[in-house]
């Protein structure tokens, strides 16, 4: 089968390997087709070459793995040892294992869900990322009519953004970016077009918000500018998995505002793919807007560049598999 690997920082070559059987599909596990990937900003730092840990070997890191790094993927289930998925069955959620430029992926069941027949595949993206959102909203637990900032409005940032504000939140997006375009259809009530040190240091005391979320990652100082911002007794939510083991933070702010900081990972992954397919169906604007660029998966490389380099207009980048791979 065909599949695409990272042969050096920033390049990947199609490559053909061999194609996992019926045998090789274990209890809880299912065989996918895949159909759509899409690109999240959790694959970026394995693009530019930082190592990826692999989920097949705890113990050491991946390199030059075929298919990786990509994890969100809507797929046709060609076997299944779940027993909520059978044959035939169109699903969206997470390729466990981040090997998901590939014709075939092998998935854990429990991190997927059989969407709507009335989705296209790339409109079925949508649910995988949606679903981690709605989880940390749940988390956050936003008040209505209070001020939310959400720092950054990637594709991530603009899910945060529309969620919070169906919550009843008052959304500020921050991002470099000018998203001033799609702000309405993302519930954002005021863009700020500038960098998180910039607008944090500008905030009058009486304009920290309650809630802040950092969907930016992939550094350090975003963070430190959310715990900067928050309001006294506010909470920051950082989202997505930390490229570093160790964030240092000021826990002199943390005492001092009485603060509390929340992350974590999506867990209970079934029930929040069926929420989010529920959420994207009640909103056709997710499914005419977010997805904004389609790669056929022979063109990976110039998918992940263009995910590498923000600007207006572009959100999602998926990868639609069924293209021709080379």
């Amino acid at each position: 089968m065909w599949a695409h690997a990272l042969v050096a920082p920033g390049r990947f070559e199609t490559v053909d390997v061999a194609a996992p059987s019926e045998a090789d599909v274990p209890d809880g596990q299912v065989l996918l087709r895949a159909l759509v990937g899409g690109i999240c900003g959790s694959d970026l730092p394995a693009f530019r070459g930082t190592r990826h840990r692999d989920p097949r070997d705890l113990g050491g890191w991946a390199g030059n793995v075929p298919g990786l790094p990509l994890h969100e993927i809507v797929g046709e289930v060609l076997v299944s040892r779940h027993p909520e998925h059978r044959v035939g069955d169109l699903v969206v959620g997470w390729a466990s294992r981040f090997d998901g430029i590939a014709e075939l992926v092998l998935a854990d069941g429990e991190g997927l869900y059989a969407y709507e027949a009335s989705l296209t595949p790339v409109e079925a993206i949508t649910i995988q990322p949606l679903a981690c959102v709605l989880y940390a909203v749940e988390i956050i637990d936003p008040v209505p009519g209070e001020r939310a900032v959400v720092l950054g409005q990637g594709p991530i940032g603009l899910l945060f953004s529309h969620v919070l504000n169906e919550r009843g939140a008052v959304v500020t997006g921050v991002d470099r970016v000018d998203r001033t375009d799609v702000a309405r259809v993302f519930g954002v009530a005021e863009t700020a077009t500038t960098t998180t040190d910039r607008w944090s240091g500008a905030l009058a005391e009486t304009d920290r918000p309650p809630v802040v979320v950092e969907a930016i990652g992939h550094q350090i100082g975003s963070l430190r500018h959310a715990l900067d911002a928050v309001a006294f007794g506010g909470q920051v939510y950082y989202f997505g998995a930390p490229d570093d083991p160790i964030y240092p933070i000021s826990m002199q702010a943390m005492f001092r505002k009485n603060l509390t900081l929340r992350s974590g990972q999506t867990i209970d992954r079934r029930r929040v793919l069926r929420e989010a397919g529920k959420y994207l169906l009640a909103h056709d604007e997710l499914c005419s807007t977010y997805v904004s660029d389609v790669y056929p998966v022979g063109h990976v490389q110039q998918a992940f560049e263009a995910a590498t380099a923000p600007k207006p207009g572009q959100f999602k980048i998926a990868l639609d598999m069924r293209a021709d791979a080379a």
